[in-house]
């Protein structure tokens, strides 16, 4: 049976405007009436991207940062408008985007903990049912009623990591979209912890797509990779063949800046 189709992107073009603030004082308009600066320039960020996604794929987005990654996840998310280009989705989403956004140092760990479930949509009696669940996940029981501003900063990461991962699962979405959200931070043990989890996430059924610089979970969990350079897609395919190519591309590209440095240094002593 032929599964459904998730995501759907047709010619997605998005431009930023740069060298200009829209929210301007009334001195600083004066000034650039006076200045006369130059006027508003546009760059293009995402040009003609297309693809779609069905039920239960998992696709990931490699390249450098600036290239395009994280505002197509955006878009998908709803985020931002693509200024051309249609979009379609079927089903709830959920866009992660590094956990830890919404915790304020001021409050405890338990006030922190409702507040985050809440931001991530979960009711505060699912919050209570799923509450000691999340506290022994992050290894912090001790310091429930402890304020974060007291917390290290491998303390935060365990904390966060474990209120994200927890809620996701209780929302179950049918598209699930990963912006570099499992970085440094925790000791080893907890990352192996963490990752474990996220991989039953990954496993669950739901539409993924996986944003990271991490080739090596790019060949563990997805099914296709895209490679985005300067807002196009310019490879795509098998995670493999994909991340190969990739690590390639840019082995070389050291190589050559390595031997244009080597090449200058050597002109300026025998100058």
């Amino acid at each position: 049976m032929e599964k459904e189709i998730r995501i759907e992107l047709k010619d997605i073009v998005k431009k930023f405007s740069i060298g200009y603030s829209k929210n301007k004082s009334a001195l600083e308009k004066a000034l650039s009436f006076i200045l006369r600066k130059e006027p508003k320039k546009k760059f293009l960020v995402l040009d003609n991207i297309s693809f779609t996604a069905k039920a239960g794929e998992n696709i990931g987005i490699i390249g450098r940062n600036g290239s395009g990654k994280s505002t197509l996840l955006r878009i998908i998310a709803g985020v931002y408008i693509a200024d051309k280009g249609k979009l379609k989705t079927n089903g709830q989403i959920v866009y992660l985007t590094g956990f830890g956004q919404g915790l304020i140092p001021k409050l405890t760990m338990r006030e922190n903990i409702f507040l985050t479930g809440s931001i991530m949509g979960l009711s505060q009696s699912d919050i209570k049912k799923r509450f000691k669940e999340i506290v022994e996940f992050s290894g912090l029981n001790e310091y429930v009623d402890t304020r974060l501003q007291k917390f290290s900063s491998g303390m935060v990461v365990r904390l966060a990591t474990s209120i994200g991962l927890h809620c996701i699962s209780y929302k179950n979405p049918d598209i699930l979209l990963i912006d570099e959200v499992l970085g440094s931070g925790a000791d080893i043990d907890f990352r192996k912890k963490a990752l474990e989890k996220m991989e039953q996430l990954l496993k669950g059924g739901a539409t993924v797509i996986l944003v990271s610089h991490n080739l090596e979970a790019i060949k563990k969990y997805c099914h296709r990779v895209f490679w985005i350079h300067k807002g196009k897609i310019i490879k795509q395919g098998n995670p493999k063949k994909i991340t190969e190519s990739y690590n390639s591309h840019f082995k070389k590209q050291r190589a050559l800046r390595k031997k244009r440095r080597k090449r200058l240094f050597s002109n300026q002593r025998n100058m």
